[in-house]
Formats: structure tokens, sequence, C-alpha cells
């Protein structure tokens, strides 16, 4: 449990250091990895800290996220 918990969190964590790297990405590309990182903390959390989960989810989110800028 302890180590789900760790997982979850330093996904989070990179998540939250990914998003300031995006200062001179275009909206595009900006959207397209802020999905694919609040997917991948769905699928790390859906699954219960799942590789498959989070990767699953991330590239959900990605998808999602450079659709959505359309």
């Amino acid at each position: 449990m302890l180590i789900k918990r760790g997982f979850s969190v330093a996904v989070v964590v990179l998540l939250a250091l990914s998003i300031t790297a995006c200062g001179h990405m275009s909206n595009r590309g900006r959207n397209t990895a802020i999905g694919a990182g609040i997917g991948a903390v769905g699928g790390a959390v859906l699954t219960g800290g799942s590789s498959l989960g989070t990767v699953g989810g991330a590239a959900v989110g990605g998808i999602i996220g450079h659709q959505i800028s359309r």
C-alpha cells in the first residue's frame, strides 16, 4: 500500500514539474502534455498503481488533450 501511495505522489510531482516545462510549447503540445499527465494519474489511481493502467491513461489523456486543442 505504501509503495502504491508513493508511486502516486511521484506521478503528481512529475506532472507538476513537467507543466512548468511547457512554457515554450505550442497550445496543442501543451494540451497534449497536460492531458497525458492527468491521464497517467487517473490511470494509476483507477488501477491501483498498475504500470499498464498508468501508461494507458497517459495515452488516452494525451489523445484527448491533443483533440481538444483543435
